[in-house]
């Protein structure tokens, strides 16, 4: 069965910040030089044809894109295709920027992790990104959940969404990481917000709560797209615990691929999309 990771790391930091040492090391048990290095397009194909994973949506930097990571999608446009991590603190400048990305590469959605910035996604910096990837056709995954590292966790309570799905209800939102320890608050809002989506980036499938399986398994099929924050996670260990989850095979294929497809490639031209030339 297909699968389209929906969150691959390709470029991290050669100096990392404290609070990602924490997270590699206390929390996914890795060691520092396994994580914080530049993986090459054929290292991350590797590990995809191990996982049979098809297709990876690489993040970048909305200020200081990777040049090296920008080649992989000119490279092999069948494998990868890009996101966008923005600091809505940078105002204009940092939405400017990631115009300018997605208008001359394969961008997909963009990224805001709202505990790296100390507000919650409904603080009024981000709404001029909101109003800009409503103008570009692009979703915008926010993480939610309390986070690994000792970051504050406050903001990244799903709760805080509520305010922005009602404000921009055009705008596609993914709730990123999982939303642990609110898994119920997510499913509820995802039940009462057609444009709202939950990514299990980050968080191993084998954990993932009965709840939220038994809504994938039943009226949440279309909500909820596997990821994996590679290199924290790899994709081998994510893909297989997923087919070991028990969901329904509607439901799995759905969660492996077909969501991600619709909600990422659904404003992408036939020729170029995941499922062209299969």
């Amino acid at each position: 069965m297909r699968v389209i990771d929906a969150w691959v790391n390709a470029a991290m930091p050669r100096t990392p910040a404290a609070w990602q040492v924490d997270v590699a090391e206390n929390v996914f048990k890795r060691s520092v030089d396994s994580i914080f290095r530049t993986f090459s397009a054929e290292e991350l194909i590797d590990q995809m044809d191990e996982a049979e994973v098809q297709l990876a949506v690489l993040t970048l930097q909305a200020d200081r894109p990777s040049k090296a990571i920008l080649g992989y999608a000119e490279k092999h446009p069948a494998r990868f295709a890009y996101s966008v991590l923005v600091d809505p603190s940078r105002g204009m400048k940092a939405v400017r920027q990631l115009e300018a990305l997605a208008r001359s590469h394969d961008v997909k959605l963009a990224r805001v992790i709202p505990c790296l910035h100390d507000a919650a996604p409904n603080d009024r910096m981000y709404y001029p990104l909101y109003a800009k990837c409503i103008e570009l056709g692009l979703p915008i995954s926010v993480n939610t959940g309390i986070p690994g590292p000792a970051l504050p966790a406050r903001h990244q309570d799903p709760i805080h969404l509520d305010d922005v799905c009602l404000f921009f209800s055009e705008l596609k939102v993914i709730m990123a990481n999982g939303a642990d320890p609110w898994w119920d608050v997510a499913i509820r809002l995802m039940k009462r917000f057609d444009n709202l989506y939950l990514m299990t980036s980050a968080f191993a499938p084998h954990y993932l709560p009965p709840s939220l399986l038994q809504y994938m398994n039943a009226r949440g099929g279309h909500k909820v797209m596997f990821a994996t924050d590679f290199p924290f996670l790899t994709m081998s260990r994510c893909a297989s615990e997923a087919r070991a989850l028990g969901l329904h095979e509607l439901a799995l294929s759905n969660y492996l691929h077909a969501n991600a497809e619709r909600v990422l490639f659904s404003r992408a031209d036939s020729s170029t999309s995941p499922t062209a030339g299969s």
